[in-house]
């Protein structure tokens, strides 16, 4: 099975992680399948939600049957020196920052 790499800032709770890494739906199912030992850190069982992960960190969801359902990998975001994220194909070109600025 291929695990996707998700980018995060820093470090991330595991909870939080399996949210937006898109393993499960909810903060609520995330925290039962880590309250029932369905999730693994690295390859093993973790059931502290509040567990901090780091950049490689390799998270895994089982099915009822134990058997991997699926899983992500932790990766930082590369450092360019700038947090401001920027995403060109969706920039507003028509943008008037003095139209905004006394809002």
């Amino acid at each position: 099975m291929l695990i996707p790499d998700v980018p995060v800032d820093g470090e991330i709770r595991l909870g939080q992680f399996i949210k937006l890494a898109s393993l499960v739906e909810t903060g609520g199912v995330a925290k039962e399948l880590i309250a029932a030992g369905r999730v693994s850190v690295n390859g093993e069982v973790d059931t502290r939600r509040g567990r901090h992960l780091h950049a490689g960190d390799e998270v895994t969801v089982a099915d009822e049957a134990g058997s991997l359902q699926v899983g992500a990998r932790v990766a930082s975001h590369p450092a360019d020196g700038d947090d401001d994220y920027f995403d060109e194909a969706t920039a507003d070109d028509d943008f008037d920052p003095d139209k905004w600025r006394n809002l």
